[in-house]
C-alpha cells in the first residue's frame, strides 16, 4: 500500500502542490470557527452567532458551485488570485468590527455572508489538478482522490484542535486572522506551482461543457449519492449526542465516538485507494452507499457507547470510499474542462445533506427513540443507493462517455 501512496507523490509537481493546497484548505478547520466564537463574543448573543454562522455557510455551500465555474473558466491562478484577495479583505474587515464589544448584527452578517461567498475552492481545484498530473490513469487517480480525502478529513480534525490553542491564549479573533493567513499562503503557493499554471482555462477551448445545470445533469448520479452520505454524516453528528446523553454520558464520550466515525474513514479511504478494484465505480458507489446505511440501522441496536464507537468505526470505513468513488465518477461524467464544477458540485451535495441531516436530527430526536432515528436515516441512505443504481441503469446514454470509462478497472 506504501508503494501505491509513493507512486502518487512521485509525479512531477505533486508534492508541491499538494501540500500548499492542504496548507491553503487547513483554512477551512480554523476560519468557521474561530468566526463563531469571535462573534458571540462581539455580540454577546448565541442566536446572533448562530443566524451570522448559517448565513457563512449557505454562501460557502450553495455558491461552491458558481465559483468552480470561474475556475473552470478562467484558469485558477486568474480566478483564485481575485477569490482569495477578497476573501482575505472581508475577513479583516470582520476582525475589525469583532475585535471589540457592541458590533451590529447585519454588519456581521452581511461580512459573514460575503466572505462566504469568496472563499477559495481549493479542494475542488486540488482534485481537477489531480486528474490531469494522473494523465488518464484510472488506479493513479483513485489512489491520489484516497490520499486527498484522508489528508483533508484530517485537517478538518486538526483546525478546531488550532483554535483551541489559539483562544487559549488571545482573543477568537486572532484565529480569523490565522485563517487568512493560512488562506494566503496556501494558496499563493499553490497558484505558481507548474501543474496548476498548465491547467487550461475552458474559455480557450473548443470543447466546453461549463454550464452549471448541463454539469450537474451529467453529475447526477454521484450527488446523490455524495447527498445521502452528508445526511448520515449530519444526523450521526446530532444523534450520538442523544445517544450519550440518555446512557448517562459525558461530552467527552462524544468525541470518542465520532473520533472512532473518523479513524474508520480515514482507514477505509486508504484501504480503498490501494485495492485494484474490477467492479465498475457505479456499481461500487452503490453498495458502499447501502454499506452505510445497514450500518446506520445497526448502530439503533447498539447497548452501549462503547458499542456504539465500533459500529460508528465500521459506518466510517464507508464514507471516504463513497465520497472518493462519487468525485471519480463525476471527474469521469464531464469534459476536462469541467472537472472543478464536476468536484464542487459533489462536496455541495456533502455539506447541504450534512446541514439538512443536522436539521431533520434535530426535529426527530425530541419525538422518537434514537434507535429509530438510526434505523430511519439508514433506511433513506439505503434506498438512495437503490436509486443511484437505478440512475445509473437508466443514464447510460445520457453519460456514455463517462459510463464507458468508469467501467474501467480503476485501482
Amino acid at each position: 500500500m506504501s508503494a501505491s501512496y509513493a507512486q502518487v507523490l512521485r509525479i512531477p509537481h505533486a508534492r508541491r502542490t499538494f501540500a500548499t493546497a492542504l496548507l491553503g484548505r487547513l483554512s477551512y478547520g480554523v476560519v468557521p470557527l474561530s468566526v463563531m466564537l469571535a462573534v458571540t463574543r462581539a455580540s454577546g448573543s448565541y442566536a446572533v452567532a448562530g443566524a451570522v454562522m448559517a448565513l457563512f455557510g449557505a454562501t460557502v455551500v450553495f455558491l461552491a458551485p458558481a465559483r468552480a465555474a470561474l475556475i473552470d473558466r478562467f484558469g485558477p491562478p486568474r480566478a483564485l488570485v481575485p477569490l482569495l484577495s477578497a476573501y482575505v479583505l472581508l475577513l479583516a474587515l470582520l476582525t475589525a468590527t469583532v475585535w471589540r464589544p457592541g458590533a451590529p448584527p447585519v454588519l456581521l452578517g452581511t461580512l459573514t455572508a460575503l466572505a462566504g461567498a469568496c472563499v477559495p475552492p481549493l479542494g475542488p481545484t486540488m482534485r481537477a489538478v489531480w486528474a490531469r498530473l494522473a494523465q488518464d490513469d484510472k488506479a493513479l487517480l483513485q489512489r491520489a482522490y484516497s490520499l486527498d480525502g484522508v489528508a483533508e478529513e484530517l485537517l478538518f480534525v486538526s483546525g478546531p484542535l488550532l483554535v483551541g490553542v489559539l483562544v487559549g491564549a488571545a482573543a477568537p479573533a486572532v484565529g480569523i486572522v490565522v485563517g487568512a493567513a493560512l488562506m494566503v499562503a496556501g494558496t499563493a503557493g499553490f497558484v505558481r506551482s507548474p501543474a496548476v499554471r498548465a491547467v487550461r482555462p475552458a474559455g480557450s477551448s473548443r470543447r466546453r461543457d461549463s454550464g452549471g445545470r448541463r454539469v450537474l445533469r451529467r453529475v447526477g448520479r454521484p450527488v446523490l449519492a455524495a447527498a445521502a452520505v452528508g445526511l448520515a454524516l449530519g444526523v450521526l453528528d446530532l444523534l450520538v449526542v442523544v445517544f450519550a446523553e440518555r446512557h448517562q454520558h459525558g461530552g467527552a464520550s462524544v468525541a470518542w465516538v465520532l473520533a472512532a466515525l473518523s479513524a474508520g474513514s480515514a482507514v477505509g479511504g486508504m484501504l480503498n485507494g490501494a485495492v485494484k478494484w474490477r467492479t465498475p465505480a457505479r456499481t461500487r458507489l452503490a453498495l458502499l452507499t447501502a454499506c452505510l446505511g445497514l450500518a446506520l440501522v445497526g448502530a439503533g441496536l447498539a447497548p452501549g457507547l462503547g458499542t456504539l464507537a465500533l459500529v460508528m468505526a465500521g459506518a466510517g470505513f464507508f464514507v471516504s470510499p463513497a465520497l472518493t468513488t462519487a468525485y471519480l465518477i463525476a471527474d469521469a461524467a464531464v469534459a476536462p474542462e469541467s472537472r472543478t464544477q464536476a468536484g464542487a458540485w459533489v462536496n455541495t451535495a456533502v455539506n447541504a445533506g450534512s446541514t439538512g441531516g443536522t436539521a431533520v436530527a434535530g426535529a426527530l430526536a425530541g419525538q422518537l427513540p434514537v434507535a429509530v432515528c438510526f434505523a430511519l436515516t439508514g433506511g433513506v441512505v439505503a434506498v438512495t443507493a437503490v436509486l443511484v443504481m437505478t440512475k445509473g441503469a437508466r443514464g447510460k446514454g445520457a453519460l456514455r462517455g463517462g459510463t464507458d470509462r468508469e467501467a474501467t478497472p480503476v485501482a
